[in-house]
């Protein structure tokens, strides 16, 4: 996948991410920042755990989104710390 679909995925995951991750948030564009990040995070836990997506767009666009989630939780839980 080239860089700028990496990009728009991740950005796209942060913003679902932070529709589905309710509390005190980082605004739209910490969301999308955490989304970027959390695509990469979340193409890292898939590979280690040894889940294929099934390549492609819908696959990718999942990673993203469950890694953004994780991150974003994780994320959260440090900054009420």
């Amino acid at each position: 996948m080239s860089l700028l679909w990496f990009l728009v995925v991740g950005l796209v995951a942060g913003w679902l991410a932070g529709m589905l991750v309710k509390g005190g948030g980082f605004g739209l564009i910490g969301d999308l920042i955490v989304g970027v990040i959390g695509a990469v995070f979340g193409g890292f836990m898939f590979s280690t755990f040894g889940i294929s997506s099934g390549g492609g767009l819908v696959g990718s666009l999942v990673v993203a989104t469950v890694g953004a989630v994780v991150l974003l939780f994780i994320v959260r839980l440090v900054k009420r710390a």
